[in-house]
């Protein structure tokens, strides 16, 4: 019987599928197979290390333990005030029961030796002159223990013996004290290997071997002769003493794990496990194509419903620019049909007509493929079946299939007319915002033109009386001329009210160009000048209230870098507030304080301080919180603006204005301002 090309292809796949299964099985049973001997290699290596890791952590636990002890009996030595003999004695027992002891001292307070007590079971050639030295690892260990108030220890050094050999030792050295004073010192010596020997060799395996070693790993001292092995096992563990740090290690060697018997099972167990897989895959081989078909169609179900939820409009169009695919948010934005969408590309029919030409050069360059649309996407008008126009935004991509292939355009749309609406909305408030602003501008600026020219207007005032005075007085000449001094007073004030004129002119502009954030006009002027030009003002104030004025500049100070006419308005704000403050019965001496010196104790600081002190009542707790609040006052006739103009002015020369009590009463108020800083050239 002849089979057909269809039969043979069936019998063709099933025999491959057959074939590739036990395929499948043999790779899994040697790549098993090869997992367990590693792991189980990994798994004693891994046992060996953690071991030995312990066994070091316990060796030095124990050696810190019996170091602690020792310095235990070393104190007790010096217990009760013992003599010399005795000490002796009592030393001589403790080397014979501690054996990593080599030698005692005691020494006075100045490393003198007084006594001292050796071990009977190590000879050593100790050179008294050496041991002795300010140089020697005992007296930098003592150096160490004074300093710290307690026990220290040294690093190791290299101590010849008596039969030509030697070892390695280390010092410890105890304070002693007595009645609160340093009495002296007791040092202990110790020998490294027998450290190993009394201390960790009880816990040590034939396979393993200790010693200490320096950071570089040279070995100090030496405990055991390991036997050789295929693999040597390392762990080092940190000795912390006061005064220096040993490294103790520790290694083991181990021959290769015995992994035979292990692999045996494990192969016969991968191989059951394998076959009866095998058969489940068979079985589950057909159900497992039903559920893939049956979940196919449910991912498409539920593509298609995501797909008809969209509130962005979505489009297809392959190659050659036909439109392939329309989701129903698209044809519901458009007011067309799916079906009366499909398949065009000429011309679309949601394009508006004055539009057609530059849509459709549009769309033969985005399918020529030489110009990628942006990401963030490109706005266009659309225009719906019955002709209205809407704006919408487009965003284009590739469209890719599963072979990776480029079949194609997607696009997404999304209707932006009411987010246009919106923008229109929110353009408009924000042209209210700025009338509201420039409304509030001219406030502020009306506002603080009143509190700022009230000061130069008052001067213009006070010096007009003046004038006005001298010129009614009684004639002392003949012809009834006013006096010669008078005409003179005269002169001066008229003087006065052309410059208070000039400033009140300079607020004017100064206050206008601060209400605009515009940059100061600023120049190098001379503290002594600001002074000079506030002080008449101040002092017509001062001779009312009946307040002395007292000024202080330190001398040699450099120029100053500031806006002239807003400094001195600083300066005339703060001594007029000091003199307002003093304004009471109570205070049978006023005083108001003026001085001028550099910022800090450092000569080379660029700042200058402004110092305003007074001896009034003094500022309240709640009326400090909000002194610099802007139309806070505590006045009735006040506006509240000078303090926080005051405060402007300064920050906007960088520098900082402050306040602080002044002892015994009173308040002084500090600002700072910059240096002037001539440039290189200059």
């Amino acid at each position: 019987m002849k089979l057909g090309p269809r039969t043979l292809l069936r019998r063709w796949r099933g025999a491959w599928r057959r074939w590739s299964l036990w395929t499948l099985l043999v790779l899994l049973v040697i790549s098993m197979l090869a997992t367990m001997v590693w792991l189980a290699g990994r798994y004693e290596a891994s046992q060996v290390q953690t071991r030995l890791e312990r066994d070091t952590a316990d060796a030095v636990s124990d050696i810190r333990v019996a170091l602690t002890r020792n310095l235990q009996s070393l104190q007790a030595l010096h217990a009760g005030d013992p003599g010399q003999l005795a000490w002796e004695v009592d030393a001589a027992e403790l080397l014979r029961s501690r054996r990593e002891l080599v030698r005692i001292e005691w020494r006075d307070a100045n490393l003198r030796m007084r006594t001292h007590a050796q071990s009977p079971y190590r000879p050593v050639a100790w050179d008294a002159r050496i041991r002795e030295g300010h140089q020697s690892d005992a007296a930098i260990a003592c150096t160490n223990a004074r300093r710290l108030s307690s026990p220290s220890y040294s690093s190791s050094y290299f101590q010849p013996h008596g039969d030509g050999l030697g070892s390695e030792m280390m010092e410890l050295c105890l304070p002693l004290t007595s009645g609160g004073r340093q009495a002296g010192f007791l040092v202990a010596t110790y020998s490294l290997q027998d450290v190993l020997i009394n201390l960790v060799a009880h816990n040590l395996t034939r396979s393993q071997e200790a010693s200490f070693t320096e950071a570089d790993g040279t070995r100090l001292a030496v405990l055991g002769a390991a036997r050789r092995g295929s693999r040597m096992f390392t762990a080092q563990h940190l000795l912390d003493l006061p005064g220096t740090t040993l490294v103790l290690r520790m290694d083991t060697w181990h021959s290769a794990p015995s992994l035979f018997p292990n692999v045996l099972t494990a192969l016969v167990t991968a191989m059951s496990i394998a076959l009866v897989t095998v058969m489940v895959v068979l079985v589950r081989d057909n159900r497992r194509r039903l559920r893939a078909e049956r979940d196919l169609a449910d991912a498409l179900a539920f593509r298609k419903a995501m797909e008809d939820s969209l509130v962005t409009g979505l489009r297809a169009r392959d190659l050659e620019g036909r439109i392939t695919y329309v989701n129903p948010a698209f044809c519901s934005m458009v007011g067309f049909t799916a079906q009366e969408l499909l398949g065009q590309s000429a011309s679309a029919p949601y394009w508006p007509p004055e539009l057609v030409d530059e849509y459709r050069q549009r769309q033969a360059i985005r399918l020529s493929g030489h110009h990628v649309p942006p990401r963030e996407g490109f706005e266009s008008v659309f225009m719906r079946k019955d002709g209205t126009r809407f704006p919408v935004l487009i965003i284009e991509a590739p469209l890719i299939n599963a072979q990776g292939q480029h079949t194609g355009w997607m696009s997404a749309f999304l209707d932006i007319s009411e987010q246009r609406r919106v923008e229109e909305l929110s353009r408009a408030s924000q042209e209210r915002l700025q009338a509201t602003a420039r409304l509030a501008t001219v406030g502020e600026m009306a506002s603080l033109l009143s509190h700022e020219l009230n000061q130069p207007l008052a001067a213009i005032s006070s010096y007009a009386t003046g004038s006005m005075n001298l010129l009614e007085a009684p004639a002392e000449t003949a012809g009834g001329m006013p006096a010669p001094e008078n005409l003179q007073d005269v002169r001066m004030a008229m003087q006065q009210i052309a410059r208070q004129a000039e400033r009140a002119g300079k607020v004017i502009k100064s206050v206008h160009d601060f209400v605009r954030r515009r940059d100061q006009a600023r120049e190098a002027v001379s503290a002594q000048q600001l002074l000079d030009a506030i002080l008449p003002l101040a002092i017509l104030q001062a001779r009312k209230l009946g307040v002395r004025v007292n000024t202080s500049v330190e001398p040699g100070l450099p120029l100053l870098l500031c806006d002239r006419t807003m400094v001195e308005q600083v300066l005339l704000n703060l001594a007029r507030n000091a003199m307002q403050a003093m304004d009471d019965p109570e205070i049978p001496y006023r005083v108001l304080d003026i001085r001028v010196r550099r910022a800090a104790s450092n000569q080379h600081s660029g700042w200058i301080e402004f110092a305003v002190t007074d001896v009034g009542t003094g500022i309240a707790p709640d009326v400090a919180a909000r002194l610099f609040t802007p139309f806070f006052t505590t006045r009735a006739e006040g506006m509240g603006l000078g303090l926080s103009l005051c405060r402007t002015v300064i920050e906007q020369h960088g520098g900082f204005l402050g306040f602080a009590p002044h002892e015994p009463r009173g308040t002084v108020f500090t600002f700072t301002l910059p240096i002037f800083q001539p440039a290189p050239h200059s």
